[in-house]
């Protein structure tokens, strides 16, 4: 099926444009930098005009398939050094205003046969600093969505957010009125680099703050940790992947630092003040983690996200990226449903007032490519390391009557030799370095198949000629 390729587009690359560099350390040298899953490839823009009405029809129809739910809080205390989404400075009497409009959302759409249908599978409370919220509304908050949307039985309620928010007090209100995952930002154990860093609490204390929460027994206890930053040494990173280790916690993501250009530490980066890792360091920073993980039998859930035991299921980031429907509230949410993807009004007087009146929560609007059940599908099949090169075969061939071998078979080949992945006749399996760079793989083929789907079975012939 062809679908309107977006007037910002670039023009037709060719197959080796999406190729991975040949070496001897593939970690170090396959891509040129790190780069985001770009959510929007193939979607277009539906014209402000049309929104309302768009909207009416969205909210009319059941959900299919998967679905979770995302509530933000976009409040936070201080602008962290590396963090791209910070929107509100946190003022205390702000937080019982903002949970009466996200309680008052829930309330008023439960009904609405796109929030009323279908059992949703996982809850996450993102922000921002969730955890800033009183004891009292925290629980409020989560009351509402078991209140107001069709959770599953076994529906995971995440809350995101910092140690040393979560005092007793909120801990067990949290818990008690449903949350059955905490996922914390710890970034890193080091003194000094938490300094740097402005984090305020000690290693020491965030440590004990960490241990309360898993004596409590009460939820999934799941950190972040970064490398990349700032004078952080292989031997601080191997500390503080060690130190998660021990301390018991229930799952764990290692992530690369990402110099986003309108965060701090990009301005300090600019001025010469702080000096981030190399970017073909990275890699050796991922396998040291990867392999001490391995090492303390820890399961690998995603390229980047391992649990130790079974409680920890990492749901809602494994759905959402693997297209499953998702209700958004709060301002500045963003979700995804019945083709379209969405973000409601950041600003927070606006997203309050419209939903005192009773007015759509659109703040913008797209499109979904018609294929984007096929990319989807690969985006959540390559998110845990491999690809099922039969099923995806068949779904091309459903979707526009395309071979995949023949647009993508030459792709695949060159990321085998160059060391990203391994093949049999049916899977695709990432390496360690495939998937540490799983996220240009997963863009690039994204992009790649894109260009085919827009160009129609016409051109079918012409990746083929390139490769």
């Amino acid at each position: 099926m062809k679908h309107a390729r977006q007037a910002a587009s670039p023009a037709w690359r060719p197959i080796e444009a999406f190729y991975a560099r040949e070496s001897a350390n593939p970690l170090a040298d396959a891509f040129a930098g790190r780069r985001p899953v770009h959510p929007f490839v193939g979607m277009t823009p539906v014209p402000q005009h049309d929104w309302s009405r768009v909207w009416e029809g969205m909210a009319a129809g059941p959900r299919r398939g998967k679905s979770v739910a995302y509530l933000h809080v976009p409040f936070c205390e201080n602008h962290c050094l590396f963090c791209g989404f910070h929107q509100n400075s946190w003022r205390e009497p702000l937080g019982g205003g903002y949970v009466d409009a996200l309680v008052e959302h829930l309330e008023r759409d439960q009904d609405l046969p796109y929030q009323a249908e279908g059992p949703i599978q996982a809850v996450y409370f993102g922000g921002g600093t969730p955890t800033l919220l009183s004891a009292q509304d925290l629980a409020r908050a989560v009351t509402a969505v078991r209140e107001h949307l069709p959770l599953a039985p076994d529906c995971e309620i995440t809350l995101e957010g910092r140690a040393q928010d979560l005092d007793p007090a909120k801990a067990q209100a949290a818990f008690d009125s449903g949350v059955n995952r905490v996922s914390i930002g710890v970034q890193t154990f080091d003194e000094g680099l938490r300094r740097r860093l402005g984090r305020k609490t000690s290693r020491e204390a965030l440590i004990s703050l960490l241990e309360d929460l898993l004596v409590a027994d009460r939820a999934a206890i799941v950190i972040d940790l970064i490398y990349g930053l700032p004078n952080q040494s292989l031997a601080v990173w191997e500390s503080d992947v060690r130190t998660a280790i021990a301390i018991g916690l229930d799952g764990l993501d290692l992530y690369a630092l990402k110099l986003m250009p309108q965060t701090p530490l990009a301005a300090a980066a600019s001025a010469g003040k702080l000096t981030p890792a190399p970017v073909e360091t990275l890699g050796a920073f991922y396998a040291r983690g990867a392999e001490l993980m391995a090492r303390a039998r820890w399961d690998a859930l995603s390229s980047n996200h391992w649990r130790n035991g079974t409680r920890e299921r990492n749901l809602y980031n494994l759905e959402v990226k693997g297209g499953a429907s998702c209700l958004a509230f709060g301002a500045g949410a963003g979700g995804f449903l019945a083709g379209y993807s969405y973000r409601t009004p950041a600003d927070v007087a606006e997203h309050a007032e419209r939903v005192h009146q009773g007015k759509p929560l659109i703040g913008a609007l797209m499109r979904q490519s018609p294929q984007h059940r096929l990319l989807n599908f690969i985006k959540g099949s390559l998110e845990r390391g491999r690809l099922d090169r039969l099923a995806l075969a068949e779904r091309v061939e459903a979707a526009a009557g395309l071979d995949l071998e023949r647009i993508a078979g030459p792709l695949f080949a060159q990321w085998e030799r160059a060391g990203l992945l391994t093949s049999d006749d049916r899977w695709l399996d990432l390496t360690l370095a495939g998937r540490f760079w799983q996220v240009a793989l997963t863009q690039n083929l994204l992009e790649w198949l894109d260009q085919i789907l827009c160009d129609g079975p016409a051109h079918a012939d012409r990746p083929a000629a390139l490769a």
